[in-house]
């Protein structure tokens, strides 16, 4: 079978779309999950782009051993340079450089000819080979370039020391079987086994990852994707999807990869965690009706015999049913077994404090749930040093009174303590809090979803403040959907002053 390896842009391409920012702790802390997961290539970052991408890459160019570290670069000096500086303690570094080859986007972007882009393409490869990474140039917008023009931008990049070709579909505007055909037509170009020919589709008409696909039947031996199909616009490729394709339909593709893939979908839930964006429903593999089955003649087929209706089973996306109750009265052993069979790896550290919140939600909850395992380990994997943290907080409200409550915060300072009005009780405290920590950073979104069923649910908000123009997401986690809610704009505020 041929291998075909994952690179992963999650934390570049996935990143650039509106509402999923992370911070460099979030972004390092996802990386080491990516590695776990086993993807080949781990796309950190643009580094010229600013001084936090740049700590970001290095940050995680530093945290990850096994996985090749790439960052991406324009066919520009400044770009490449920076690009090297931030990838200097990778075990692997590559430097992805781009540059755009169509028509349309040489005359109305970069206003260039095509020798103009070719000596480009030459000039940035020879200079991010000399500096010692791998180098993988990507042509932009090629689905839509000149054929024989891409070859000749493909030649000069391989024959200056790249590596790694990529084919990307930017604007996701070509069909599966037109990109099987440039795959093909590279892959014959470039019959070398050493030489990779990568593809990386977009989303724009909902074929990203049949396009994707269609590219590995085509001689593509790498694709570029993101977990949960994040990206600009409409998104990229999914790798939960890619992979399972590749792993279900194997015999047919005649391909396979490395992708752990019980660790699938405690990766999307991290992702999901972090950036506050919940996963839709009927999200293939890792949506939560993606195994589910309320058609009596489903539920009877499903029954008999497995395949009739599951292609492939919960379990080998890491998707568990609970084998064991799990309560108050429920040792430390039994819940670390309970974290190792969901695909957790933590500290004894962050087991422990994970751990201590299990208690106290035992005490809550007459039954743990998997998914209130998830969320607590989840909502903790990624907690940065907290300026203010909750002390306590009482809230009145009615038809009759004006809501009013009452926060009580600890800070380096010590103890603070406000009361303020609003027009419910989740406003009054949001304003008590503002109050207290004198920012007022703006409201701009506010969600909240039970994690669970039943009268006792986590409840889970999400909030996203604008600072200084950048968003803000805070998480919170409770039974109790005010405190969850306080939680979730402290860890907000929190994330923001630290920005400072």
């Amino acid at each position: 079978m041929a291998y075909i390896k994952i690179f992963d842009t999650t934390l570049r391409d996935g990143e650039q779309s509106p509402g999923f920012s992370m911070n460099i702790h979030e972004k390092t802390e996802f990386a080491r999950q990516l590695e776990r997961l086993g993807v080949d290539v781990i796309e950190a970052g643009f580094p010229v782009a600013s001084p936090e991408d740049f700590a970001s890459v290095k940050e995680i160019a530093s945290a990850v051993r096994e996985a090749r570290v790439a960052g991406l670069a324009r066919c520009a000096e400044k770009d490449i340079r920076r690009a090297w500086e931030a990838l200097q303690d990778a075990a692997h570094p590559v430097i992805h450089v781009f540059i755009a080859t169509s028509d349309i986007h040489m005359e109305y972007k970069l206003n260039m000819t095509r020798e103009q882009v070719l000596q480009k393409i030459r000039d940035s490869v020879t200079l991010a080979k000399s500096l010692g990474a791998e180098v993988e140039f990507s042509a932009e917008d090629a689905s839509r370039s000149d054929r024989e023009f891409l070859l000749q931008a493909f030649d000069a990049a391989v024959e200056c020391g790249a590596s790694t070709i990529n084919i990307p579909d930017t604007v996701g505007y070509a069909l599966p079987q037109e990109m099987k055909e440039l795959a093909a037509l590279v892959r014959g170009h470039f019959p070398d086994p050493s030489i990779t020919i990568s593809v990386h589709c977009h989303d724009d008409l909902g074929l990203s990852v049949a396009n994707s696909v269609a590219s590995v039947l085509g001689g593509a031996t790498q694709v570029e994707c993101t977990v949960n199909g994040i990206g600009e616009r409409a998104g990229n490729a999914a790798l939960e999807e890619v992979v399972m394709a590749l792993v279900t339909r194997g015999q047919d593709t005649g391909a396979d990869c490395g992708i752990h893939t019980r660790q699938i979908y405690r990766t999307s839930r991290l992702l999901s965690t972090i950036t506050g964006v919940p996963v839709p429903p009927n999200k293939a593999v890792v949506g939560v009706n993606a195994f589910a089955h309320e058609s009596g003649i489903h539920q009877h087929g499903v029954m008999k015999n497995r395949l009739t209706y599951e292609i492939m089973s919960p379990e080998s996306v890491g998707i568990y049913q609970n084998k064991m109750i799990l309560g108050k009265h429920s040792g430390r052993h039994a819940f670390e077994e309970r974290l190792d069979e969901l695909g957790y790896k933590v500290s004894a550290k962050d087991l422990d404090a994970a751990f201590e919140k299990f208690k106290v939600l035992a005490d809550r909850k007459k039954v743990i749930t998997d998914r209130d395992i998830e969320a607590l380990v989840d909502s903790g994997s990624y907690q940065l040093e907290e300026t203010y943290q909750l002390d306590s907080f009482v809230v009145n409200s009615g038809t009759v009174i004006s809501a009013t409550a009452v926060v009580k915060l600890k800070s380096p300072d010590g103890e603070k303590e406000h009361v303020a009005r609003g027009t419910g009780p989740i406003d009054a405290a949001f304003k008590a809090i503002d109050r207290i920590v004198k920012k007022g950073y703006p409201l701009e979104n506010y969600t909240i979803q039970s994690v669970t069923e039943g009268e006792d649910a986590l409840g889970e908000v999400v909030v996203r403040l604008n600072k200084d123009g950048e968003s803000i997401t805070g998480r919170g986690l409770s039974t109790d959907i005010i405190e969850a809610s306080i939680r979730a704009y402290l860890n907000a505020v929190n994330k923001a002053i630290m920005m400072d």
